[in-house]
């Protein structure tokens, strides 16, 4: 139901105070506060996000303009309004094609003490447990690889070997016709090894080598091998935080993943007229996971983002992007993609993918530095000097 704008100012008053503002605003979360007749009385800044409105239109209409007909919210304000107490339900797709797709959401409910009929609702996208739960799916299938690669690095190098050097031999004696044939031999040989060759990277189980690490000066140095090659004629840009403290890494690995990212982008952007690819960065205080083997809550507070405005990954593998041999490429292999994991694994972070056409985010959350470190990283780059992300939250 649409309400006149002149009624804003009314449910202004009755919306919190200042002070309560700034706190709801300063929440990651989406929180919105309806009144007694479901009407939206108020909207922190990440609701304008979530809902891709501003306040001032999201306070024009009631709650059901927003989520789907019948939606499990609506009969949730109810039930807090009946209890008189908070109420929390799990996993509620609000998808619809205001807000968009995939929009798996946690719900928090409360009721507002001195507003009768009021409730305060916070939405919690997609829990860490679910993001948690893909990460070691993704991890399981890397692992099969690994095993996979062990044993065709042994049964198909080397028949692969004699095959090429019996290809060889016979190309000295063959007439030209022939010779075209003995150079497809040797040359699909040498593409099959480069395969094989690929897949044994998920074998190597070394502990990696880990310092502080400037992210923008990888992010930088990608920027500058994509526009030199592959990314020539695409728009890329960034939103850095300036005062972002060292992620603890390997910087070669950090600069394959990020590599690794700008090409798949680049290549979903082949056919898009206004092509770009952004590279963001953020500090996200308060992440803490749980991680099965560990008694300690693992940080991760550096968020950094690859996005493209190309057509989206399709519906039906998105859930699997990050498995091996899942691929949209003609003549793709499915490995790049299960590289990117693995590394951030290895790196204790969480990789994930937000797509819907236009926009596609790979999101990639990873764990700071928490000692002094120098005015210099480990490439020669001038840092900021910082601590760990305790002196930040």
């Amino acid at each position: 139901m649409n309400h006149p704008v002149t009624d804003q100012g009314e449910m202004a008053s009755s919306g919190p105070s200042d002070t309560t503002r700034q706190v709801l605003d300063s929440l990651p979360h989406p929180v919105l506060m309806v009144d007694v007749e479901n009407r939206v009385a108020y909207a922190n800044l990440a609701a304008e996000s979530f809902f891709r409105s501003s306040a001032a239109f999201l306070t024009r209409y009631d709650l059901d303009h927003f989520v789907p007909f019948g939606s499990p919210v609506l009969t949730l304000v109810e039930q807090v309004r009946v209890a008189d107490s908070s109420i929390n339900e799990y996993k509620v797709d609000i998808s619809s094609p205001r807000i968009g797709k995939d929009r798996v959401v946690d719900v928090y409910a409360s009721p507002v003490a001195d507003q009768s009929g009021a409730v305060v609702l916070m939405f919690q996208p997609r829990t860490m447990a679910d993001k948690i739960d893909r990460q070691l799916t993704h991890r399981g299938a890397a692992r099969t690889v690994m095993g996979l690669a062990a044993m065709l690095a042994h049964e198909i190098k080397n028949p692969l070997s004699g095959i090429r050097g019996a290809a060889q031999l016979l190309e000295m004696s063959a007439s030209d016709e022939d010779r075209a044939l003995t150079r497809l031999i040797t040359d699909e040989a040498d593409r099959i090894v480069k395969i094989v060759d690929r897949m044994e990277v998920f074998s190597d189980e070394r502990p990696i080598e880990r310092a502080p690490v400037n992210i923008h000066s990888v992010l930088e140095h990608v920027k500058r091998l994509s526009k030199s090659g592959f990314a020539r004629s695409i728009k890329m840009s960034e939103e850095y935080d300036p005062s972002l403290p060292p992620v603890y890494g390997n910087r070669d690995q950090l600069i394959q993943i990020f590599l690794n990212l700008a090409k798949n982008a680049s290549e979903a952007l082949s056919d898009t007229p206004d092509a770009e690819i952004v590279f963001s960065t953020a500090f996200r205080p308060g992440i803490h996971l749980s991680v099965p083997g560990s008694s300690e809550k693992v940080s991760l507070p550096l968020e950094f983002c690859v996005r493209d405005n190309g057509p989206g990954v399709p519906d039906e593998i998105r859930s699997y992007i990050f498995d091996p041999f899942v691929t949209t490429k003609t003549n793709g292999s499915g490995l790049g993609l299960a590289l990117v994991a693995k590394i951030v694994g290895d790196h204790g972070g969480v990789i994930e993918c937000d797509s819907e056409p236009r926009k596609t985010v790979f999101r990639i959350l990873l764990p700071a530095w928490r000692g002094e470190v120098s005015d210099f990283d480990d490439a020669g780059e001038e840092t900021t000097k910082a601590t760990g992300p305790e002196e930040r939250e």
